[in-house]
């Protein structure tokens, strides 16, 4: 059975989603607050985490942004929790690493059928060691990239995005391939969402840019200038 952490001060909340996840078959475990959040992950790591976007002690983006900068909760699957809906405040939770994003009140059908996809997604399927393609290295393992021996600063959205597309080097994907794969089909972001992506990833790439590949009519892929 699958080790839920719900990070989430609002007891009653907590509790329904304590039940929730009880009558799912998955194991949860509550804190309430960004510290023991801090310790429960540093014993034992869970499976996913459920995490409120507001903390009594910090806010929740700072905690994520935590995880995903150490190299132990780098691939944490974490889904958001909050009562901000707008547009901006998802692409900031995507940015910061998070892998789903759901909105309270939500549907208890709804977000055990995300945490099951998210599961489902995190199964590795990606080598996480280091992978060189022209002058672009990734490194799995570390969460780096450098183009040309340079280190380049991705956020977690771009870094998600140029593994997954240095793992299927000269094959196109659409926009919606791209959605499901990376971020699954329950993701909240919109298919024009990855257009936004793939710009701030070229602009990252620099030198490297031309990399990212429009293939017109399909989506987008990764090659070498070599391999137009």
């Amino acid at each position: 059975m699958s080790h839920i952490l719900i990070v989430e001060d609002e007891h009653g909340i907590a509790e329904l989603l304590r039940f929730t996840l009880n009558d799912a078959g998955f194991v949860p475990e509550i804190v309430y607050n960004a510290e023991d959040a801090r310790r429960s992950v540093a014993g034992i790591l869970p499976q996913a985490i459920l995490l409120d976007w507001m903390l009594p002690d910090a806010p929740g983006l700072s905690l994520l942004r935590e995880w995903r900068n150490a190299s132990r909760t780098a691939e944490l699957p974490v889904i958001m929790l909050t009562a901000k809906g707008t547009e901006e405040d998802k692409v900031k939770g995507l940015n910061a690493g998070a892998d789903d994003y759901i909105t309270k009140p939500f549907s208890p059908k709804e977000l055990i059928a995300r945490i099951q996809a998210l599961l489902r997604r995190k199964v590795p399927e990606l080598g996480q060691g280091a992978q060189t393609i022209g002058v672009v290295m990734l490194d799995g393992e570390r969460n780096q990239v450098s183009v040309s021996g340079r280190h380049v600063e991705l956020d977690q959205a771009e870094f998600k995005l140029l593994r997954f597309l240095m793992a299927h080097p000269a094959r196109p994907f659409s926009r919606a391939q791209l959605l499901d794969k990376v971020w699954g089909d329950h993701a909240f972001i919109e298919e024009r969402t990855i257009d936004v992506h793939i710009m701030r990833l070229r602009k990252s790439l620099g030198a490297a840019a031309d990399y990212v590949k429009t293939v017109r009519g399909v989506g987008y892929m990764f090659a070498p200038e070599a391999e137009s």
